[in-house]
């Protein structure tokens, strides 16, 4: 199969891929074939776009958020997962200080904001915000029904008109502002008592809204607490491509492992390209995502990064966000990630 050009999107979220992408690397590595490798943002069609989500384009690679993926193999997408990260990223609940919301046994009763994005095909959003109460929850053991999910439509799109751009993130600094404005002039206007929330931003909301830290998922004991869209990101490229030009899809993931090493090597220029990346200031970056992230990016396939896949994968399935399910084992191919490894070590 003869490819002249070889597609990628990524998630507002820290990944090798940004790393590869901002120091040129796909371009060196695959420019002398006549291959032009661009993003998603670069295509004027909002079908091309949208595979972000759906995974429809052709030669194409995705790297973050789980969901989308999940979603388009239920769907019967030709989708394959390469590799996962375990993202340490900022993922809490919120109160307004004067809430007299403190811990989780606070939350009887209480109302927690769940938005839902009207017309979306896949909303991760909300995926992420129920698993994010339901696990927070259980971990006190407590379940839906001792507390009310209060359902916020949302009706403005994920993904917003812009602009064509070559090496262009999907998400700009303005869109990913608005990410939370629903739930958050909610609890503002006292209509719910607790959010959800997770990413980049946080540590900015958290400020801003002078607020009170009920849940902190990375600090709980069991790691399981913490699984949703960002845990584990994925890394993934159309099946087609892969079957069809391994060699190619090898190279690409060698770029990702050398970026990777790349950034572990150099914190400080890993942290401007993370927050560039995410629309954060610097100083944010390490409330968001901890002091070792640029030492965090190198994709990888392990048992606990499978089963929290698995764990996700079912939540989707058991909450209506997929129709389909499908063994998370099968999903998963380790070749490309093996042979570039033995690339880079050759």
């Amino acid at each position: 199969m003869s490819v002249d050009t070889i597609w990628y999107t990524r998630c507002p979220v820290p990944t090798a891929s940004s790393v590869a992408i901002s120091q040129g690397g796909f371009d060196d590595e695959f420019a002398p074939d006549g291959i032009v490798v661009q993003s998603l943002r670069a295509a004027k069609d909002a079908a091309t776009r949208q595979s972000h989500f759906d995974h429809r384009q052709q030669n194409s690679f995705r790297h973050g958020g789980n969901a989308p993926p999940i979603w388009s193999r239920s769907q019967g997408q030709d989708v394959v997962v390469l590799g996962m990260t375990w993202l340490p990223q900022y993922q809490r609940l919120l109160a307004l200080p004067d809430s007299g919301i403190r811990t989780l046994a606070d939350l009887r009763g209480k109302r927690l904001a769940v938005p839902r994005r009207v017309g979306e095909k896949i909303d991760f959003w909300r995926a992420s915000t129920l698993q994010g109460f339901l696990q927070a929850l259980a971990t006190e053991g407590m379940v839906a029904g001792d507390v009310e999910l209060v359902d916020l439509p949302v009706h403005e799109p994920y993904l917003a008109d812009q602009p064509a751009s070559r090496t262009g993130a999907l998400f700009d600094a303005r869109q990913y502002a608005r990410t939370a404005s629903t739930e958050c002039h909610a609890l503002i206007r006292g209509d719910v008592d607790v959010i959800y929330h997770y990413g980049a931003s946080g540590p900015f909301l958290e400020a801003f809204l002078g607020a009170q830290v009920v849940f902190d998922f990375n600090a709980h004991a069991d790691r399981r607490a913490a699984v949703n869209n960002g845990t584990p990101n994925l890394l993934t490229v159309s099946g087609g491509m892969l079957r069809e030009r391994p060699d190619l899809v090898t190279r690409y993931v060698a770029c990702i492992l050398r970026a990777a090493q790349w950034a572990a090597e150099h914190r400080d220029e890993t942290f401007a390209i993370i927050a560039r990346e995410v629309s954060v200031a610097d100083e944010w970056v390490t409330d968001a995502f901890g002091e070792h992230i640029h030492q965090q990016l190198a994709p990888a396939i392990t048992d606990e990064l499978i089963q929290a896949l698995a764990i996700r994968k079912d939540f989707m399935r058991e909450h209506g966000f997929i129709e389909h399910d499908f063994w998370v084992q099968e999903w998963v191919n380790p070749a490309p990630l093996e042979a570039a490894r033995a690339m880079l070590e050759n």
